[in-house]
């Protein structure tokens, strides 16, 4: 069971635990993943994801040397949130604990499973959230106002 929270109090409804399995696995919206650097900044790192419904969890891949990854090997806390910037606006927000899978083995299978979601294409490293926490909104008044 998926802790589901209302992300924005009083703009908009909270999702059901059914549609945000929907929301993260039919979309092929980024995840934006917060992490902090060794001198204790906060990085934002927009990216593709597979989100795996049964176990609840985040899988990214990356290159070994990335900033995402240099930054999880210092600290493994992350906040992420995947949304729809269209209205009426949608998302799915939270935090929770990463880590890193170096095992090609493991790989292969989860980032066939993003390649194929986005490009059709292989030849990256994983980093895998573990989820704790997540908000999730849906607003089905919202309007874009000038």
């Amino acid at each position: 069971m998926i802790k589901i929270l209302n992300g924005s109090p009083g703009f908009g409804s909270v999702l059901s635990e059914q549609e945000v399995k929907n929301f993260l696995t039919n979309n092929k919206y980024n995840i934006h993943l917060g992490t902090v650097d060794e001198k204790g900044h906060p990085n934002i790192h927009p990216t593709w994801y597979y989100f795996e419904a049964l176990n609840h969890k985040f899988y990214v891949e990356t290159s070994k040397h990335s900033k995402k990854v240099s930054n999880v090997r210092k600290n493994e806390g992350m906040y992420f949130c995947v949304d729809d910037p269209q209205p009426p606006y949608k998302g799915v927000r939270g935090k929770g604990t990463a880590r890193i899978h170096e095992n090609i083995d493991h790989n292969i299978p989860i980032a066939e499973k993003i390649m194929t979601r986005y490009l059709n294409w292989l030849n990256r490293s994983l980093i895998y959230l573990l989820k704790q926490e997540r908000q999730a909104w849906h607003n089905h008044e919202a309007t874009l106002s000038q």
